[in-house]
């Protein structure tokens, strides 16, 4: 039923959001200046270049399970013609982060090259033009140069582009229609809606606070610049009939539910917190889960753990951002490429509520504290200080640990954190201890590829067994979650991650979960959905 412009409307609970830079899916690598002319010239123009002159092995690539993830466009060997007009495009729309690309791996090169443990004041001068400005020359204590940005001048220059910024809108119906989203470029679709705004547009607010506040749909309608056709589409997505009413919390105790990888919501009588949020749409499906009408109204702090693309995942952040009153990142000011300041990447997309959190610090609210504990690991031993696992305490000491994917590679850590902190309650605790190797993720900003046995050695790995018994028995939990896997059918978009009861991630998750059994806890492996209520006077109650 087509509707019309004076009907009182909502969105469509499984209307998608997917935001796009130059075609591409928008995650942190490719919003600073920086990585995204790596990644542009390193990843994007080297796969369509690659599936020009390969179709057929792309296409025979895509439907090789072991070959999830890898660099491989998802469009049957066909649509050559487009993928071929989308080089040409980027070549012309790009051209200056291309050049950036340039530059700073000649700046690179020319400090390995002449930095010769004298002082560095006559090198700034051979600094190229468009970094000049805008970097630091220093050795480390070893005297090996290097240099960094100056990540808020570079956000102001041409390099930072609004114009390659777009999103499409469109209806999911299932867990398996979308590509992954690193390595297939988006073409126009039927279907999909593209419309070119930046992400910091105040539409995208007003469109998704329409999940549960209605508006007539002529006034949506008049907030964007649609042809007849595209309103035709745009009018698919709405509905007259109102979405279930959410019920806020109101026990004495904390209620905390599972959405899916590492997204929890937790909740008391007076606090929200989502951790990592990565939210499924609103659609009829096999495995259960819970969807963006199980979000409450107004959610008081986002936690993010680090900056890897399945848990800053822009597709969720910026459907709910309207309902967010605070987002809490890691601190990180170095300015080193591998490592864009979250803050300011935040800001610059129109989230103005970012609060930085450091190693050890905690920061007070009415009936809860969040402290910033250190997350070792799981960046390929990269210099990299954008990541925290976050303890959450409650009223009575109640203490509930996200850690993610850090991987305890040194165990002395946690147990003089737990000298400071004491025992917590309840751990949720990645486990995908396999990983994808340093390439598959940084590849494109290493000036020289590494040794392949090098590489594969160095892995975007959580936990496995032994490091997350040594957890365990640092913590002394009485629940104990695994999660952050990977594994829910409607992730396989992002995180590309497809697991049988060989794969060592589960092998690893198994053990621990023995291992637990055997210290009277009872612990989990999370899939799909769970729901449980602490009452923190009493034993943990399952809902």
């Amino acid at each position: 039923m087509k509707i019309k412009k004076d009907d009182l409307v909502y969105i469509k609970q499984n209307l998608a959001i997917e935001p796009l830079i130059d075609n591409w899916y928008a995650w942190p690598h490719i919003v600073s200046p920086a990585t995204a002319a790596m990644n542009i010239k390193d990843r994007h123009l080297k796969i369509m270049e690659s599936y020009v002159t390969y179709p057929s092995l792309h296409a025979k690539a895509v439907k090789n399970p072991k070959m999830l993830g890898g660099p491989f466009i998802d469009y049957e060997g066909e649509r050559v013609d487009e993928i071929e007009g989308l080089i040409k495009a980027t070549k012309t729309k790009c051209a200056k982060l291309l050049n950036l690309r340039e530059d700073i791996f000649y700046l690179n090169k020319m400090l390995q090259e002449h930095a010769e443990g004298y002082a560095l004041t006559e090198l700034y001068p051979k600094v190229p033009e468009s970094l000049q400005g805008m970097v630091e020359l220093f050795y480390d204590i070893n005297n090996r140069p290097s240099f960094r940005f100056f990540e808020t001048l570079l956000y102001e220059t041409e390099y930072y582009d609004e114009s390659l910024q777009s999103i499409n809108l469109f209806l999911v119906h299932d867990d398996d229609s979308r590509s992954f989203v690193l390595s297939t470029p988006k073409l126009p679709s039927e279907g999909i809606l593209r419309i070119h705004i930046p992400f910091r547009s105040q539409e995208i607010d007003e469109l998704f606070a329409m999940a549960s506040k209605p508006m007539k749909y002529g006034d949506i309608l008049s907030k964007f610049s649609l042809n007849e056709e595209e309103e035709a589409l745009f009018n698919t997505f709405f509905t007259t009939e109102p979405p279930r009413t959410y019920k806020k919390y109101e026990g004495e105790g904390v209620l905390t539910r599972y959405f899916g990888h590492a997204c929890i919501l937790t909740e008391t009588k007076k606090t929200t917190i989502l951790a990592d949020p990565l939210v499924s749409y609103g659609y009829e499906a096999d495995v259960s889960r819970y969807s963006y009408e199980d979000l409450p109204e107004t959610i008081d702090y986002v936690l993010i753990t680090h900056n890897h693309q399945d848990h800053i995942l822009f597709e969720t952040l910026l459907r709910i951002r309207g309902r967010v009153k605070n987002i809490i990142v890691p601190r990180s000011d170095g300015g080193s490429l591998q490592d864009p300041n979250l803050k300011l990447m935040f800001n610059k997309l129109g989230f103005d509520n970012i609060i930085e959190l450091g190693e050890m610090e905690t920061i007070e609210f009415d009936d809860c504290s969040i402290t910033g504990l250190p997350f070792i690991g799981e960046h390929c031993d990269l210099d990299i200080r954008s990541k925290l696992c976050h303890m959450v305490k409650f009223k009575d000491g109640f203490k509930m640990l996200f850690a993610a994917d850090s991987c305890n590679v040194s165990p002395k850590l946690y147990e003089r954190i737990r000298d400071i902190i004491g025992d917590i309650n309840v751990i949720f605790l990645g486990m995908e201890c396999h990983g994808a190797p340093l390439s598959w993720l940084y590849g494109p900003l290493m000036p020289e590829p590494l040794d392949y046995d090098k590489d594969q050695s160095r892995r975007l790995a959580g936990c496995n067994f032994d490091q997350a018994r040594a957890m365990v028995d640092v913590f002394n939990p009485q629940d104990v979650f695994v999660y952050a896997m990977g594994l829910e059918p409607w992730l396989k978009y992002i995180s590309s991650i497809k697991y049988d009861e060989e794969s060592l991630p589960i092998i690893e998750s198994d053990r621990l979960l023995e291992y637990c059994k055997t210290k009277g806890i009872e612990p989990e492996r999370l899939f799909g959905e769970k729901i449980i209520e602490y009452q923190l006077e009493e034993e943990a109650v399952t809902v």
